[in-house]
């Protein structure tokens, strides 16, 4: 059993130089910058929709502010994206909703974020309801005790108890397919 122990911690290790190794290779100064990230998940920069959601994504994995991803970040963040449990995505995501940083949500936060992953997710899915009848639904389901705000309580239970709403909450990011191809297997 102790075997297995450390032979998985020494793959964890190998998957962790590895990735410092494509790291550095990326971002040769030790810090990753918004440009570089957006380069990495493929975003245009002609997409207004597009470069606020990943402004955002990046922003809020820059958890000392000051505007580049250190590796400790990267890391960080590729372990939310990839291998983190459900709970975890589900409040980094509802972080990424709550611009005014206030714990809750309101109309105006969701239907923001809302409104982006509409705009991206509508040439690949069939979305028959416009940004604000998610957004009221979302509250119907979601806002137990009608406050007209979210909490992160609710903002969790209500994305677990229905398939639906999960599909409208939870953030997703495309990197993946980045990691895979750089990396060879998922970190």
């Amino acid at each position: 059993m102790g075997q297995e122990e450390s032979h998985s911690e020494e793959m964890e290790l190998a998957q962790i130089q590895e990735l410092c190794i494509i790291f550095m290779k990326e971002c040769p100064s030790g810090a990753l910058h918004l440009h570089e990230f957006k380069r990495i998940f493929g975003v245009a920069s002609s997409s207004a929709e597009e470069s606020v959601y990943i402004e955002t994504i990046f922003h809020s994995f820059d958890t000392n502010k000051d505007n580049t991803l250190d590796f400790i970040e990267y890391v960080a963040a590729l372990h939310l994206i990839l291998r983190g449990n459900l709970e975890d995505r589900l409040k980094w995501s509802f972080k990424m909703y709550d611009k005014d940083g206030n714990g809750k949500l309101d109309r105006q936060e969701v239907k923001r974020i809302i409104r982006i992953l509409y705009k991206l997710k509508l040439p690949s899915s069939d979305v028959s309801m416009t940004a604000s009848e998610i957004c009221d639904r979302i509250f119907e389901l979601v806002d137990q005790n009608h406050d007209g705000q979210i909490s992160l309580s609710e903002f969790i239970e209500g994305a677990q108890k229905d398939e639906w709403v999960m599909n409208q909450l939870k953030l997703d990011v495309n990197a993946t397919g980045w990691v895979i191809e750089n990396c060879g297997k998922l970190p």
